[in-house]
């Protein structure tokens, strides 16, 4: 896929082994990546670029994905795909309200998540 200038992502997730995959996934889809590590973070940069996907894991030190989550809703109409090791009905729910459009258990498939993008991109496009 030819990179759009200006289409970023943002990656919000501690674990470093899991943040390159996303970012890995996310750059093939042909987008600037930038990740963070936390929550607060995460929302600095999404204020700097107005991505277009964001990534958020739910359960992070300091300020959760889902505060994260309801933040991040505030200031930007981004995709926002929650990622969590728990595919727990509460948490489901609770990234949902607020403000998630995507939820994923991990281990997820790197498709998947490219499938979500890839939609998010088109209906760019179209619009």
């Amino acid at each position: 896929m030819s990179r759009a200038p200006g289409r970023y992502a943002v990656v919000i997730e501690d674990d470093e082994g899991i943040r390159s995959l996303i970012c890995a996934i996310l750059d093939r889809a042909g987008l600037d990546v930038i990740a963070t590590a936390n929550g607060l973070d995460g929302l600095a940069a999404v204020q700097r670029c107005d991505p277009v996907v964001i990534t958020v894991d739910i359960r992070m030190p300091g300020m959760d994905g889902i505060e994260t989550t309801r933040r991040l809703r505030a200031v930007s109409d981004a995709l926002i795909v929650v990622l969590s090791a728990s595919g727990a009905e509460r948490d489901v729910t609770a990234s949902i309200e607020s403000g998630a459009d995507v939820f994923m258990v991990k281990p997820f498939r790197p498709r998947d998540l490219r499938r979500h993008v890839e939609a998010r991109l088109r209906s760019l496009s179209d619009g």
